[in-house]
């Protein structure tokens, strides 16, 4: 049965939506931030650990699971829940944006029939279509897949940003076709750059195809600017239904998040939480720290007093330095469940905010604290 989706409360001065997701007899709250389980796993943590942040959906990645191990092998599992042993709903991404980032040495022949190019791994040459992707997430059998999109350059202009949203265009229609999981919900995906007519029209001509929900794509590329990346949600949000999950791909700074809800997104996912684990830095109410840094060797306190989060209840600052200086996995872990409950809280503070219609409050004050900067 695919899971339900209800839009509770719209705060009074903002487009932020409080809703609720019920999936298995079980209610996840929305806006949500989702972590990133790229390759069947939220790196370096079990999904018990994953399920203790409090977190609701998590996402895996079609091209990677379609290169190992394959969807044939996760289907004899009895799909992903089966195979990553995580009960929670999880979604799919449509691996287009892998294809446009990760293609070895950025080599690809954008075809109408899909997309050539050459494995991230050895070099092989593969070719991926709108039907493929979703065939392998229907043998995913994720809760959630999404359309097969072209991601475009940043700064592509608007003749090829044009070209590109029609071709999107039919190419969901083609892969909404193919879709055969009576179970799973299909996302179809707003392209269009910072164009508020592009946006338009992908938009309406998205949601004429009637998808399960929607997503904002084209907004998490290297080089977008913050300024582009509001007006794509501003000129997207005004086309997509009331009562259909709204999802911004590829966000997880905070303020973005906070924007984002403010401009009515009810779901976010990035891998920043884990990226940031890995290289040493923990997020905090008073801004990101580099537990890489001598000054940390002696400080014997949590990495947030206020954080309920494991690492924070059981580890101080000079033990996980003590472990990133040594390249133990176990820092990174660490780092890793805090930070994810970090953006897991803070979704739970915007809900707050949002029942209270004290959401720009919020928003000022946090960034204030976390950025130490007037809001503007």
């Amino acid at each position: 049965m695919k899971l339900q989706f209800e839009v509770q409360k719209v705060e009074k001065h903002t487009k932020a939506r409080l809703g609720k997701i019920i999936y298995q007899g079980k209610v996840y709250e929305t806006p949500m931030f989702m972590p990133v389980g790229t390759q069947a796993t939220v790196k370096t943590l079990s999904p018990e650990e994953v399920m203790d942040t409090k977190a609701g959906i998590i996402l895996a990645n079609t091209y990677h699971l379609w290169l190992r191990p394959g969807e044939d092998i996760v289907s004899l599992a009895g799909g992903l829940h089966a195979f990553m042993n995580y009960p929670g709903p999880i979604l799919t991404d449509s691996g287009g944006y892998q294809v446009f980032s990760l293609a070895k040495n950025k080599k690809k022949d954008i075809l109408e029939e899909g997309v050539a190019f050459k494995s991230h791994i050895d070099g092989k040459k593969l070719f991926l279509t709108p039907e493929l992707s979703i065939q392998i997430q229907n043998k995913l059998d994720s809760d959630i897949a999404m359309s097969f999109d072209e991601c475009p350059p940043a700064k592509a202009g608007y003749d090829y940003l044009k070209a590109s949203v029609l071709r999107t265009l039919r190419w969901a229609e083609r892969g909404k076709k193919a879709h055969q999981n009576p179970n799973q919900m299909l996302f179809g995906i707003v392209q269009g750059g910072a164009y508020e007519d592009l946006r338009k029209l992908s938009a309406t001509k998205t949601v004429q195809m009637d998808f399960d929900g929607y997503s904002i794509g084209g907004v998490a590329n290297d080089h977008e600017s913050k300024e582009d990346m509001y007006k794509a949600i501003d000129y997207s949000i005004p086309y997509l239904p009331h009562d259909k999950l709204r999802y911004l791909m590829g966000i997880g700074e905070p303020i973005d998040l906070i924007e984002g809800v403010i401009r009515g997104v009810d779901l976010f996912d990035c891998v920043s939480p884990t990226r940031l684990a890995r290289h040493g830095h923990a997020m905090t109410s008073q801004g990101k720290i580099n537990l890489k840094n001598a000054k940390y060797k002696k400080d014997f306190t949590p990495i947030s007093r206020t954080c309920d989060c494991y690492a924070c209840k059981h580890y101080t600052k000079a033990y996980i330095h003590h472990l990133i200086s040594c390249d133990e996995t176990f820092g990174a872990r660490l780092l890793s469940i805090h930070n994810i409950r970090f953006l897991v809280s803070l979704m739970e503070q915007i809900r707050v905010a949002i029942k209270n219609d004290t959401l720009c409050e919020f928003r000022d004050a946090f960034v204030k604290d976390y950025y130490g900067e007037k809001y503007e």
